[in-house]
């Protein structure tokens, strides 16, 4: 199979996400996905192979499919295309959503079992200020159907809470994608910590919350924060070992 340059740096920074997801404890051992956009090829994605688990993704590991999760690189390993139908909704009808990334994790999930789903409690919740979007439980994602219906609920957001189920943050890159992910985790994390406490809980009025993500989005613009971060991010693997980029 030849791979464009493209392609390669694609496979390797997808492949850096899912070690990085492992890192942070992100994981469901086999199961949701990472999956990116690749460049230049419309409707091909690439995706893990069902049965690895995060901490043994490679970036010439990962799987090319189509918009049906179809393998069309001829990669000897399978992948779960059932687990593919919240990612293909949201790549398919959002051309800023290249990357998309799907978790099960103890605080997103408890979050997501709340009536009120994300409090406006502190600055790092306050990045997805008006920003996040919610999609009711329906089962497991496997009707084609319900497709239609979490890209509606997503909107223009870069992250989803999937009610009863989990989290989505999408991004035009890696650097953008797991950061969202990153922190709308640590968002979920604080507040069970906060509401577990059985102290009174103070939110953070409106204006306020506005203007902190107003700030947040300045400081990026201005700064470059996100490459920093993702650089950073990068790092902290490459101490662990680099043998995802294989």
């Amino acid at each position: 199979m030849t791979i464009s340059p493209e392609e390669q740096q694609t496979r390797e920074e997808l492949a850096a996400c899912y070690r990085l997801a492992a890192l942070h404890r992100l994981t469901d051992l086999i199961y949701t996905h990472i999956t990116a956009r690749v460049p230049g090829e419309e409707g091909h994605f690439l995706i893990n192979p069902y049965g690895w688990r995060w901490e043994e993704i490679t970036a010439s590991s990962l799987v090319k499919i189509d918009v049906d999760g179809n393998t069309v690189d001829g990669s000897p390993h399978r992948v779960n295309p059932a687990g593919f139908t919240i990612h293909s909704a949201v790549h398919m009808n959002r051309h800023d959503a290249a990357w998309i990334m799907h978790t099960h994790t103890r605080a997103g999930v408890a979050v997501s079992c709340l009536e009120e789903g994300l409090l406006p409690l502190n600055q790092i919740s306050l990045q997805f200020h008006n920003r996040i979007g919610y999609h009711d439980f329906e089962g497991i994602a496997l009707d084609l159907e319900e497709r239609d219906r979490i890209v509606a609920d997503l909107g223009n957001h870069p992250v989803l809470m999937l009610r009863n189920h989990g989290l989505i943050a999408t991004g035009r890159s890696a650097a953008e994608m797991f950061s969202n992910m990153f922190y709308l985790e640590r968002a979920c994390d604080i507040q069970i910590a906060a509401t577990s406490s059985g102290q009174p809980i103070r939110l953070i009025d409106d204006e306020i919350a506005a203007r902190v993500h107003r700030q947040y989005v300045q400081m990026n613009e201005e700064d470059g924060d996100l490459a920093l971060e993702w650089a950073a991010h990068l790092r902290s693997i490459d101490g662990v070992g680099s043998d995802y980029r294989g």
